[in-house]
């Protein structure tokens, strides 16, 4: 079996201790071809772009796992590397929701040590963010309708425009954080490996 770097992008407010990320470094332990990456992705967003980017470029046989921020920062390095990625509850217009979550009195907002969030990255976002996904076939959604933070019709709609469908996958209950993460990395890994190929 040939090897797999997998790279897992947490989301906001999270870290390379985010529990999604920590259950699927210990279930890949029994699978002696992968070996997952937990970069932290703390930062301002070119800076998180830059940083993954050099990871793909130094690495071979690369995919990605992103959750919800992290899944819109893998939808764009999927757009760029052509390289397979699953997307958990995949945030779509972040710089929507922060203006919504952090209206102008609030930002800056500091998300941590590392990392104050401002308007002029929110733009960045807007600016990175491709109109139409590209390589689809490489993707693999993961939503449910029980998210809380973000619409999961917008992603159906967006990975699912008939010239460049992905696979989708909809739980109609779950929630923002997919509680059932690890119950479904079975099914990620088979995609990842097979899009691989």
């Amino acid at each position: 079996m040939p090897m797999m770097n997998l790279i897992y992008l947490h989301g906001f407010r999270s870290s390379s201790l985010s529990i999604k990320g920590q259950q699927l470094k210990h279930y890949c332990q029994a699978f002696p071809y992968i070996q997952v990456h937990l970069p932290d992705l703390n930062l301002p967003p070119h800076e998180v772009i830059k940083k993954i980017e050099n990871m793909i470029q130094s690495m071979d046989q690369v995919a990605l796992i992103g959750s919800s921020l992290g899944g819109f920062y893998a939808t764009q390095l999927v757009a760029k590397y052509q390289i397979p990625a699953v997307l958990i509850n995949p945030a779509m217009r972040p710089w929507q929701l922060f203006r919504q979550l952090f209206s102008d009195q609030t930002l800056p907002y500091t998300v941590c040590e590392t990392w104050t969030l401002d308007e002029q990255q929110l733009t960045e976002m807007e600016k990175i963010a491709v109109p139409v996904v590209q390589a689809a076939d490489k993707i693999l959604v993961l939503l449910q309708q029980g998210d809380e933070v973000l619409d999961y019709r917008e992603a159906e709609r967006y990975y699912s425009q008939p010239a460049h469908p992905s696979l989708i996958f909809t739980d109609a209950h779950g929630n923002h954080a997919m509680e059932d993460f690890e119950n479904k990395l079975p099914l990620i890994l088979a995609f990842l490996t097979y899009s691989l190929k």
